[in-house]
């Protein structure tokens, strides 16, 4: 980070919208004012790649680690943009969680006649260059998408050999097959509507000094289009199956470790590349967003490699990765200051190594910081290094007051409060961790919206090792006053952050 800030942790899907889900609507923009009135520097959003039922929907299973989720289009903009008339939208009941399915089912009924107005228009060279400067990814997701319909949803292995294997005469005997051609249009001009809709917030958070913090997977789901069209660079067998899956062994979060089950990345084959495929990523990212959060940082490292076909990740190993030569060759290309490495859990001196070397700032979270241990934990405010992220809580744990009333222990309150100096209200308790980041040394504190509203363990977005019922949060249009925007404002303006 280059300035001392803060901002705020809320994913699009958990924006306000009439619409069953978050988009990048008058809701995103309705927050990014909320996030310019109280003078907050930051807006960290999750993943924005298309997600899938399959995953519980989660932002960091995708079939594609480019393309963006149509999901989170706005049936406002598309009106207002002339794609579509008023009365082709149809609100969906305000519920306080994500509606994945009746969103999926209204947004899929929108896309067609939007493309077909979009045709009626004639050229547009805009789009045009848009395909042009994306068609490295671009032509091949659409076509992959196109062809997952045609197969009924068939993973890409399950196709017909010579698709599978991407024979260059069975991929140009497709350019003639008229319907085929038709749904890769339209998957290309959904891509399109998602950039230019997504384009114009960031350009509106920017205008107000308000920086977008991304977030990559380290992984891709077996069933992408970039495991069918680079096989090469991941652990696959004979018949293109992972024979070796991803995971981390028992931690903070599972005592039988995680079993994610993504194929592997081969790094010698990446090596032989010159990364090219992370390079092309990481560039991309970066003209999506100011600065990316890289998730599973140690990984780039060494690895958690688990048989394929085991019941947990606890008969893994670890596997060490070219980390230095890799890095190396980013950061010649990109700036260490736009990467923020996950570093949470057991991180060795290995991990600790590259990223002095490299400068890549990492994250705390406050509420690893009431443990055992206390004066030496690295977590604790006093503690903390500058060049750091400081969170009270992410995505995967559970809000400041949830932690409080479910998890914390009778010990864990009572060093607390010996931190605070006094007892805190449950009510107040949120607002004491918030001060607490705040002024801290770390160059950037970011805030989980639940915690700004003092909300409990039923507004967690996810509780890693489970695959149900999460990342269904939302913001409802009520939740963030004048009197949250007064205190935010107030603290972040005495501890020098605005």
């Amino acid at each position: 980070m280059l300035r001392r800030g803060s901002g705020i942790l809320l994913h699009i899907t958990s924006l306000p919208s009439s619409f069953g889900i978050g988009d990048l609507g008058s809701g995103a923009y309705r927050f990014a004012d909320f996030l310019a009135e109280t003078k907050q520097g930051f807006w960290q959003i999750l993943p924005l790649n298309p997600t899938d039922p399959i995953y519980d929907n989660s932002p960091y299973h995708s079939i594609s680690a480019f393309a963006s989720n149509p999901l989170l289009i706005s049936p406002e903009l598309m009106v207002r943009d002339g794609l579509l008339d008023k009365a082709d939208i149809t609100p969906l009941p305000n519920r306080e969680k994500v509606d994945y399915d009746s969103a999926t089912a209204h947004k899929r009924k929108l896309f067609h006649p939007a493309h077909e107005r979009f045709k009626e228009r004639g050229n547009s060279c805009e789009y045009d260059r848009f395909c042009s400067d994306n068609a490295h990814w671009l032509n091949d997701f659409a076509l992959f998408i196109a062809l997952k319909s045609r197969f009924h949803g068939r993973a890409w292995s399950e196709w017909s050999d010579e698709l599978r294997d991407r024979e260059p005469d069975a991929l140009k005997s497709l350019e003639e097959d008229e319907e085929l051609c038709d749904r890769i249009d339209m998957e290309k001009f959904i891509q399109y509507i998602f950039i230019r809709q997504w384009n114009s917030l960031k350009s509106y958070c920017n205008q107000r000094c308000i920086h977008i913090i991304g977030d990559i997977p380290i992984y891709v789901d077996y069933d992408s289009v970039d495991l069918w069209t680079n096989p090469d660079i991941f652990k696959l067998d004979d018949e293109k199956k992972p024979y070796v899956v991803s995971g981390v062994p028992p931690d903070y979060f599972s005592e039988t470790g995680q079993l994610w089950g993504n194929p592997v990345y081969r790094w010698d084959a990446l090596k032989e590349r010159g990364y090219d495929w992370w390079v092309q990523r990481l560039e991309h990212n970066l003209k999506l967003f100011d600065y990316v959060r890289i998730d599973h940082f140690r990984g780039f490292v060494a690895y958690w490699e688990v048989p394929a076909g085991e019941k947990t990740a606890m008969c893994g190993k670890w596997v060490e990765v070219p980390a230095m030569d890799f890095f190396d060759t980013l950061t010649r290309k990109f700036a260490s200051t736009s990467i923020i490495a996950e570093d949470l859990g057991l991180i060795t001196a290995d991990v600790r190594e590259i990223m002095n070397i490299f400068g890549f700032s990492g994250m705390k979270v406050l509420l690893f910081a009431f443990g055992e241990g206390l004066p030496m934990n690295p977590y604790i405010p006093h503690n903390v290094v500058r060049n750091c992220v400081l969170y009270t809580g992410t995505h995967d744990v559970n809000t400041a007051r949830g932690w409080f009333e479910m998890e914390a222990t009778p010990e864990d309150k009572r060093r607390l409060f010996q931190y605070l100096g006094r007892e805190v209200p449950v009510k107040e308790l949120h607002w004491e961790l918030i001060r607490l980041a705040m002024m801290s040394v770390a160059n950037l504190t970011i805030m989980p919206v639940q915690d700004i509203l003092g909300l409990g363990g039923g507004a967690r977005m996810n509780l890693p090792a489970t695959s149900d019922g999460n990342w269904g949060w939302r913001l409802l249009p009520e939740q963030l006053t004048s009197s949250h925007a007064r205190k935010l404002l107030e603290m972040t303006e005495i501890y020098g952050r605005a």
